[in-house]
């Protein structure tokens, strides 16, 4: 997709672009929230694996530990953690969001078609890029 940032044709110039994170510019969901959630399961000894379609229908959930919630309640209602459940919850977010970040750092997950020339082109003519909510 190209965005002609210049001053033409009486339109004011773009002076930035804002993006959301999670699933605009790369499919972060599918390759990296879902692989980050089912690598903290097997590090946590759970023999759960959320599949791409499963995965899918949990996104009708919003929020990490809210998904996890939900998870259990409907397809592991029997589930009887060898500790607190809310704990059980958080410890398991707070996994997932590490082996996330790495995922992230390592590269795995490539920019949508288009982007990388969408932000090349923006830069160049001086648009300003931000995310929200914003990235580090």
């Amino acid at each position: 997709m190209a965005v002609d940032v210049s001053n033409s044709g009486g339109m004011a110039q773009l002076q930035a672009l804002i993006f959301d994170v999670d699933g605009t510019l790369a499919e972060t969901e599918r390759d990296g929230h879902r692989v980050a959630f089912n690598q903290a399961f097997a590090e946590a000894g759970l023999n759960w694996q959320w599949s791409v379609g499963l995965y899918g229908s949990l996104l009708q959930v919003a929020g990490g530990k809210e998904r996890i919630r939900y998870f259990i309640r409907r397809y592991l209602p029997q589930f009887q953690p060898q500790e607190e459940l809310e704990a059980l919850v958080a410890r398991l977010h707070r996994a997932k969001n590490k082996h996330f970040k790495a995922i992230l750092q390592s590269g795995a997950i490539p920019l949508r078609p288009g982007v990388q020339r969408l932000i090349a082109e923006a830069r160049a003519q001086g648009c300003a890029l931000r995310s929200q909510p914003p990235v580090p």
